[in-house]
């Protein structure tokens, strides 16, 4: 196990700057003596490695791997996007460039709302993400969830990150994930289901 600091028994470090990102991995594997960081807390400049995977947890691993490999601790990546239906699952694993390698999610989302202009196209979709996790010892770990849902005609909330603007999910009609409680969002969403998943892996309960 990698040396840890202030009490704590074990450190990860979390392959990713969001810090949305980070705060919903925090409050879900609540593991007593466990600490999460950011890889830009432990080096600012450590660039990120460049996800060319084509699927979700190869880009999950490609991350875990170098944050592992880095800083030389546990280490976790997070892969998820957006899968729309009418749009043949698109942006799927370019949803965070969706509209470009610099696009912010304002610029996304409207990308998507353009792809989407024609009214009478379906307009479910889901969110999916998959996990990597790589212990001190270098054994991996991989869990996986989904959140099922459609595209608004328009943003909503000013909560979340993302797509969560234009999101609705199945479990809450009419209202965008942009609009729940961090609590109401984790109960539900993608990264709240494989993180539950991965919670129960490493704790000895979830299937392998």
């Amino acid at each position: 196990m990698a040396s840890s600091t202030d009490g704590f028994s074990k450190t990860v470090v979390v392959a990713t700057g969001n810090r949305g990102k980070l705060a919903e991995i925090r409050s879900a594997l609540d593991f007593e003596g466990w600490r999460f960081v950011s890889m830009n807390e432990l080096d600012e400049t450590w660039p990120s490695p460049e996800e060319d995977g084509d699927t979700f947890e190869a880009n999950a691993r490609i991350k875990a791997r170098a944050a592992f490999e880095r800083f030389g601790m546990a280490a976790l990546a997070d892969d998820s996007g957006l899968e729309v239906d009418a749009l043949g699952g698109e942006p799927g694993v370019y949803s965070a460039r969706y509209a470009g390698p610099c696009a912010d999610d304002a610029e996304n989302n409207r990308r998507l709302l353009l792809a989407l202009q024609d009214e009478q196209a379906p307009r479910t979709a889901r969110f999916r993400s998959v996990i990597v996790f790589v212990d001190d010892d270098g054994t991996e770990t991989v869990a996986q969830g989904a959140c099922e849902g459609e595209i608004a005609f328009a943003p909503a909330g000013d909560g979340g990150f993302g797509y969560d603007p234009l999101f609705r999910p199945a479990a809450t009609p009419g209202r965008a994930m942009a609009e729940l409680s961090m609590e109401q969002k984790n109960a539900i969403s993608h990264r709240g289901n494989a993180l539950r998943a991965l919670h129960d892996l490493l704790a000895g309960t979830g299937e392998d």
